[in-house]
């Protein structure tokens, strides 16, 4: 007999954890709505609407009734929507708006929804590997280079000059006057294609293993007319061996480097690749490596989902180490002195409470 079936089980923690377990299953529905009234418009289009008839909501967004209905449904029951006694006329109060909708007077937290969508699209290939090992490979998320843009978008494209350029020390005195930036596992480039507009007298270079990301980000240069950057598809698991060598006077990576096949080998290459003096700004998960110092941790759950379903799965599929998004502050350190950096400053930003920011000198 297991020692389950022998132990007394606790009528109140059976209860109790039955409760959360229903509660569960209510805030992941409505977290998957969330997602599609995110990418369909709908809260954007709520936005400053008196009490509206469904019809009125669809027609706003431009959008099915019936759909629309249904989905104003889950809202009501998840006490995001309010809706009048009769059942008939719904308004988005104001506070959740500003959460919800851009440009509504918050920070928009509704972009963090598609990520649950997007790892369950993978379900199927993830279930093989845990029977089978292995790895789901990038082409298998045709989605998640346009989730990860919209969250740069607050993370890092909000607050990049305000923020993030100020983090190295007279970084927009050298930018001005004309440096080599090289941005590692750049995917769309939003961050470079930004510097590379405001500072024309500089130099940019974005790699990336997404042949899909580095095309759009082509495309964005192209319709710029910008000509001081260059955007390569480049698989990064030799980079120790291929990065040319102190070429850089900057290296960027955003929310990036434990994706990699072999992250060990990407950061000596960027060490490679800086110039005596240069420096490497990393952004990556703020976390523990022991995870049992992660229990408290704000977005601890969706973040290990996350790294099972694509961070972790991606690096096994070609191979590799499979440090997952969660490797820690610790590990990180480890492989960053293990890579050559002597001098590594960890920061963080009270915007970005996912990130940590490491400032880093060979």
């Amino acid at each position: 007999m297991c020692i389950a079936c022998q132990t007394q089980l606790n009528p109140e923690e059976l209860e109790a954890f039955g409760e959360r377990f229903v509660h569960l299953l209510n805030e992941s529905a409505t977290a998957v709505m969330i997602s599609l009234g995110h990418r369909a418009g709908l809260f954007q289009s709520m936005v400053g609407l008196p009490p509206s008839s469904s019809h009125q909501v669809a027609a706003a967004a431009g959008l099915n009734e019936r759909y629309v209905r249904e989905w104003l449904g889950t809202m009501v029951c998840a006490d995001i929507v309010e809706v009048d006694t009769n059942g008939t006329l719904y308004t988005l109060p104001p506070a959740k708006a500003a959460m919800l909708a851009k440009g509504a007077g918050g920070e928009c937290l509704a972009h963090f929804a598609r990520y649950i969508t997007t790892i369950a699209s993978v379900e199927d290939e993830v279930l093989d590997c845990f029977r089978n090992g292995g790895g789901v490979p990038y082409e298998k998320f045709p989605r998640f280079h346009e989730v990860m843009e919209e969250d740069s978008t607050q993370s890092v494209m909000d607050v990049l000059h305000s923020h993030i350029v100020p983090l190295i020390d007279g970084l927009d005195e050298k930018l001005l006057k004309g440096i080599d930036v090289l941005d590692v596992g750049c995917g769309r480039a939003r961050a470079i294609l930004e510097l590379a507009e405001t500072y024309p007298n500089s130099r940019f270079t974005g790699l990336d293993l997404s042949e899909e990301a580095i095309g759009y980000a082509r495309r964005v240069a192209e319709k710029k007319g910008l000509t001081n950057i260059s955007l390569r598809v480049k698989d990064l698991s030799d980079f120790d061996q291929s990065a040319d060598e102190n070429s850089a006077d900057v290296v960027f990576s955003f929310d990036a480097i434990h994706d990699q096949a072999r992250p060990d080998r990407v950061l000596a290459g960027i060490c490679r690749a800086l110039r005596p003096g240069g420096v490497y700004l990393m952004q990556d998960i703020g976390a523990s490596s022991n995870v049992a110092e992660n229990r408290d941790h704000p977005l601890g759950s969706l973040l290990y989902s996350l790294s099972c379903c694509h961070c972790m799965t991606v690096s096994l599929a070609q191979g590799g180490m499979g440090v997952g998004a969660m490797w820690g502050e610790q590990l990180a350190r480890e492989f960053l002195a293990g890579a050559g950096f002597q001098e590594v400053e960890m920061r963080t930003l009270e915007h970005d409470i996912q990130n940590y920011y490491y400032l880093c000198r060979s």
